[in-house]
């Protein structure tokens, strides 16, 4: 196994000396022309310097929100040697690992880096793989409160969640049933792993008369943000999410770290490896820049006033 891993390196070595500029692979879950953080990822080179095509190149590829082709995607991109490899999610990035031996790993975002054995700790990863980490101290808790705020009597609050991605399910942790008992709220989790299970999902929240909604943090779930946005419409459901391109499709509202200030930073990350810094030195990130988006159409629509304390916390209003 070592003379191996010595092969590998070496021979990524050996291609990146005789490549004209450094190049950089990109896997993206989602279809590209879906996928804002690549234009965020894009930008943060260019604040470093980088001009793809006179000093830096960046190899595209996507699995279409079909995790059944990331390995093959993942295989593609390590076959071209890529300097350093950036990704996100767990599955994404799983996938990255298998194929890429010894090159550099780059996490966008991802849960809990450490469960999920990509990293020995946040301070010192100690592998080829590094970069940033969604979680942050009384998130989903918060999006509870939030939520709460805008249908203080919701019945119960049903938990949308993917049932195969345990790394990013606050149902497994404390947080979120902490948060429910301390606000007096029930909840009830429903399970949506892939984007046939969506209209049942909703159903059975139908079935539990839930008049509000917590998306869990999920690629699958940015993926159907508009399918996602209009089931919750038609069923007059008040959500709130993670992320704010889902409030960008017609979700109600978000709250979370900065996805796009994220996939920014992680242009540091390549921008140092690529000067020679070694991926297991380099600590990985929690967020540091958070934002709430309400989409006040949406609100409207299903009836609801938002209250001025939102109104005077959130960051962006979607009128």
């Amino acid at each position: 196994m070592l003379l191996l891993g010595g092969a590998l390196a070496a021979a990524h070595g050996a291609a990146a000396q005789q490549r004209p500029v450094p190049l950089v692979g990109f896997l993206s879950p989602r279809a590209v022309a879906e996928n804002s953080s690549i234009d965020a990822f894009r930008r943060g080179l260019r604040e470093l310097g980088y001009v793809e095509g006179q000093n830096i190149a960046v190899e595209l590829r996507s699995s279409e929100g079909e995790n059944s082709r990331l390995a093959a995607r993942a295989a593609e991109l390590a076959a071209l040697k890529p300097d350093v490899i950036v990704t996100n999610g767990e599955p994404a990035i799983r996938a990255v690992k298998e194929a890429a031996g010894a090159i550099p790993i780059v996490m966008g975002v991802v849960g809990d880096p450490v469960a999920a054995g990509f990293a020995q700790s946040l301070a010192h990863p100690g592998g080829n793989v590094t970069g940033l980490t969604n979680l942050g101290e009384g998130l989903v808790g918060k999006r509870l409160e939030l939520l709460l705020q805008m249908v203080p009597n919701p019945g119960c609050v049903a938990v949308l969640r993917n049932p195969e991605n345990r790394m990013l399910d606050p149902i497994n942790g404390q947080e979120l049933t902490t948060a429910a008992r301390t606000l007096r709220t029930e909840l009830k989790p429903v399970a949506v792993g892939r984007a046939g299970e969506l209209e049942t999902g909703f159903t059975e929240i139908a079935r539990h008369d839930c008049k509000a909604l917590l998306v869990t943090s999920d690629p699958i779930f940015v993926g159907l943000r508009v399918r996602l946005a209009e089931l919750a419409a038609q069923h007059r459901v008040a959500a709130i999410y993670d992320n704010r391109v889902i409030v960008d499709a017609g979700g109600m509202m978000s709250y979370g770290p900065d996805v796009h200030d994220m996939y920014r930073r992680a242009a540091l990350y390549v921008d140092k490896i690529l000067k020679g810094a070694k991926p297991a030195d380099l600590p990985i990130e929690r967020p540091t820049k958070f934002e709430l988006v309400i989409n006040l159409k949406t609100a409207k629509a299903l009836g609801l006033t938002v209250p001025q304390s939102l109104f005077a916390r959130a960051d962006e209003v979607i009128e």
